[in-house]
């Protein structure tokens, strides 16, 4: 089959387009207003991480049914903060209850029955963060792309932050110091309703420079290493070529 989005009909019972691009982790984002006194949170399927050196996350957020912002948008853009939970499997049903489009000062952590604790080296007033989530990022607001769309929900937002602080529970590292993924079993999004958790992980090194690999892993140590290694590259051919 072949259509095209907006102009011909794909003849589907369901739309399949979101069912095309997966799996799609979450952003669980929480936010807090500028008055400090409302509290936020709300799952974003459209989340990704940017770059490492410094790390930097986007999440996107189509409007309500209304053709409004998202809240979670309206206070990371007012309070130049946000933060990301990692969403897992004993935490779904939690996820799923924060989903639900409230109004605004609704307290989704008490909606979803989650303890919020508040940030570290985040400025005033504190974002919270759920206590229950293994994986956290306190986060910079960036900036905001706006990408326009057919009303009311087709307009997004696609919103970046830099990480600033990154909260690891000491239980989800194995023997080697790595963040064992099979015990956290984290969430993804799939199509129509449908989600995933990861059970399985397998092994693929890209073959190459192996200084590629500092990049594939999120190294920043290794990144700057690369960095020196061509300083010094382009200092030994200057040397030579002056030398001739």
């Amino acid at each position: 089959m072949f259509y095209e989005p907006g102009k011909t009909p794909h003849n589907l019972p369901y739309d399949p387009f979101k069912s095309c691009v997966i799996p799609r982790p979450i952003g669980w984002i929480s936010t807090i207003s500028p008055s400090g006194k409302s509290q936020n949170l709300a799952p974003y399927s459209q989340f990704q991480n940017l770059t490492f050196d410094p790390p930097y996350v986007m999440f996107s957020a189509n409007q309500t049914l209304n053709g409004t912002r998202k809240d979670t948008v309206i206070n990371a853009e007012s309070t130049g903060v946000f933060c990301w939970n990692m969403a897992t499997w004993d935490l779904r049903h939690a996820v799923n209850l924060s989903a639900e489009q409230v109004e605004y000062g609704v307290d989704e952590f008490g909606l979803a029955g989650v303890t919020a604790v508040p940030s570290t080296v985040l400025g005033e007033p504190k974002c919270p963060m759920v206590a229950e989530s293994p994986i956290r990022f306190e986060c910079t607001y960036h900036s905001t792309i706006r990408l326009p769309g057919n009303p009311p929900m087709g307009t997004v937002d696609v919103v970046i932050g830099r990480v600033v602080g990154v909260h690891i529970a000491d239980g989800v590292l194995d023997e080697s110091g790595k963040i064992d993924v099979l015990k956290i079993r984290p969430i993804a999004r799939c199509g129509y309703y449908n989600y995933t958790v990861i059970n399985e992980l397998f092994d693929m090194v890209v073959p190459g420079d192996p200084r590629m690999l500092r990049g594939l892993e999120g190294s920043s140590e290794g990144n700057r290493k690369t960095l020196e290694e061509n300083r010094l590259g382009a200092q030994g051919k200057e040397e030579e070529s002056s030398e001739k």
